[in-house]
């Protein structure tokens, strides 16, 4: 059934509808509990319904809360990625998700609560600072009693925050019953929202909906990677609480099923930051891939672009697919075989046929030459040139097909993907951090009354000769070219993602030593032959320290904070009054 696609989408209407407005964001919303929506804008941005109108194509009817301002651009993309393309066919349900670039000025990055959050959540879970997430439930069933003879309506949950198992929970308990019931229901729904509890990392919480608790543990950024913490006591919950054992991991096994042979080829252009294409039969399979791709890496966060659905009708369809420059570092998930003849330059297109749901393993797809792909019916397949670094591991695969065979829970399945995955991952960051910490002065050299002394320099060749006795052949039997990869890894936006992110915290830990080493320092003693000068330059320094220590960029004890404040009223109580009323004015 095809969905053809007007010139844009109209204004959202109706009294539930978007305020028209050019700029991007809420409108006056601080994230303060006394103003409306503030709980609601923990978890969400808005909720819009996308509908089908026979003149005018894909039209968004209705953005909730109202107050919440899209530019033109972002209801255009909303519109046309709400969606499936007409190639997909996709008949009854269908849930999938996306992702999209916020336009008309980027929000500020500590939007509501996220230092707070970010500071706590894991590298990968931390909120979007400048993409939406888009959590779609599309529906498109027979209807005579619509010209077109199909109901065709999307509900999208759209976030900043990467939970995408919960927003999916969410959605098939909301979207069919705001399919028979419309408005009413979605107001009501977002009020209960408004009720729930901040989503604060380590905390588990019960998210009450529609007559239903949802039971989710927000992850924390010093969880244990690979036993998951236990959900809270049950008992005094009524009704009973339906369990989600992780608000954003998928079913790996599922998403990788046709791809089990070359997963280890596909986490090297992962890592890599290599440009990837996925097209597949339908937005859900190629959203959960995608999604799937992107997580293989953790606990690295995933540094490049990537988009779980991606159409033609894109504002940045030039922009991520023009052929002037090499192919931008973004993994693309696609439905249309238009981007076959279009993305041909790509080096890497992975083609994914139907899924199968049977229970025995799908037929794999092979290893082709880029120079293949050259028709719109190119038949499944890896198409690139690239030579994987490290050898296959075969006990892995046949681990899982052994699986297959008995049947085992697709969840027990994954669980042996993912955990194979992290100590992939694991085994070759953990040389990495050893050098890196190795670059951190001793705190025996700092001294209270110096600056702090410098972060080393990172020197590849001083890393790459480490690896001969401290490498990642230590926890990790896979034999190859590591050298190789860990050279190609220094060009990609992941190492220097890792690289900026480790070198902040580290800084971070020399400031707070050295804060530490001052406040154990006797002050008196090193006033008495100071200058006025000195002594006021010091005090400026530690309010300097404060500010950002309070302010949590810093990670400071408390009794520390203490003490300097202490050391700052000592030494302003040391000078005469005249520069008191300048340092602590009335």
């Amino acid at each position: 059934m095809e969905v053809p696609v007007g010139p844009g989408p109209r204004q959202a209407g109706g009294e539930l509808g978007v305020t028209r407005s050019t700029s991007s964001g809420r409108a006056a919303r601080t994230g303060t509990p006394e103003i409306p929506w503030a709980r609601f804008s923990a978890w969400l941005e808005c909720v819009c319904v996308v509908t089908f109108d026979l003149e005018l194509g894909q039209a968004l009817e209705l953005v909730y809360p109202s107050d919440f301002r899209l530019t033109d651009k972002e209801k255009s993309s909303i519109c046309y990625l709400a969606f499936p393309d007409s190639h997909s066919g996709c008949l009854g349900d269908t849930q999938f998700s996306f992702r999209m670039r916020q336009c008309g000025g980027q929000r500020s990055l500590w939007h509501v609560d996220d230092r707070s959050y970010n500071n706590k959540a894991p590298l990968a879970l931390q909120r979007e600072p400048a993409h939406y997430l888009g959590y779609v439930y599309f529906r498109q069933v027979k209807d005579s009693s619509v010209k077109r003879g199909y109901f065709q309506k999307s509900l999208v949950l759209v976030s900043r925050l990467p939970f995408v198992r919960l927003f999916q929970s969410l959605l098939s308990l909301i979207a069919p019953e705001y399919f028979e019931k419309l408005a009413p229901c979605l107001e009501a729904v977002c009020n209960e929202i408004d009720q729930w509890p901040a989503p604060v990392p380590g905390q588990t919480l019960n998210l009450p909906i529609m007559g239903v608790v949802i039971q989710v543990r927000i992850p924390s950024r010093v969880d244990k990677l690979e036993s998951p913490p236990k959900q809270c006591d049950q008992e005094n919950l009524l009704p009973a609480p339906v369990v989600l054992t992780s608000v954003h991991e998928l079913d790996l096994f599922r998403c990788f099923r046709p791809v089990l042979t070359h997963v280890q080829t596909l986490w090297e252009l992962m890592l890599l930051g290599e440009p990837l294409v996925v097209l597949a039969p339908s937005p859900d399979v190629s959203s959960e891939l995608v999604l799937a791709l992107t997580s293989c890496l953790q606990p690295l966060k995933f540094c490049c672009d990537f988009r779980p659905y991606f159409t033609i009708h894109d504002s940045e369809f030039k922009e991520l697919t023009t052929r002037t420059q090499a192919p931008p570092n973004v993994v693309l998930g696609v439905t249309n075989p238009f981007f076959i003849k279009t993305l041909q330059h790509w080096p890497h297109v992975l083609r994914i046929g139907e899924p199968k749901m049977s229970g025995d393993l799908p037929k794999q797809v092979k290893l082709k030459k880029p120079s293949r792909l050259k028709t719109l019916d190119t038949k499944p397949g890896l198409y690139t040139s690239y030579t994987a670094h490290l050898h296959r591991d075969k006990a892995l695969l046949k681990r899982l097909l052994k699986g297959v065979q008995k049947k085992r829970p697709w969840d027990v399945q994954s669980a042996l993907l993912r955990r194979h995955l992290l100590e992939l991952t694991q085994s070759f960051i953990i040389p990495l951090e050893h050098y890196m910490a190795s670059l951190m002065p001793l705190q025996k050299n700092i001294t209270p009354w110096k600056s702090p002394p410098q972060i080393c320099p990172f020197r590849q060749d001083d890393f790459l000769r480490s690896l001969e006795h401290a490498g990642p052949q230590l926890t990790c039997i896979l034999k190859g070219d590591w050298l190789g990869l860990y050279r190609r890894f220094f060009k990609s936006p992941h190492f220097d993602g890792w690289y900026r992110q480790r070198h902040k915290e580290m800084a971070q830990k020399l400031e707070v030593l050295h804060l530490e080493a001052i406040c154990e320092a006797n002050i008196e003693a090193w006033m008495k032959d100071k200058s006025e000068v000195e002594v006021v330059d010091l005090v400026l320094k530690l309010r300097e320290k404060l500010v950002r220590a309070q302010s949590h960029q810093l990670p400071v004890k408390e009794v520390t904070l203490q003490q300097a404040q202490l050391y700052i009223d000592t030494v302003i109580g040391s000078l005469p009054k005249d520069l008191q009323a300048v340092l602590c004015p009335p």
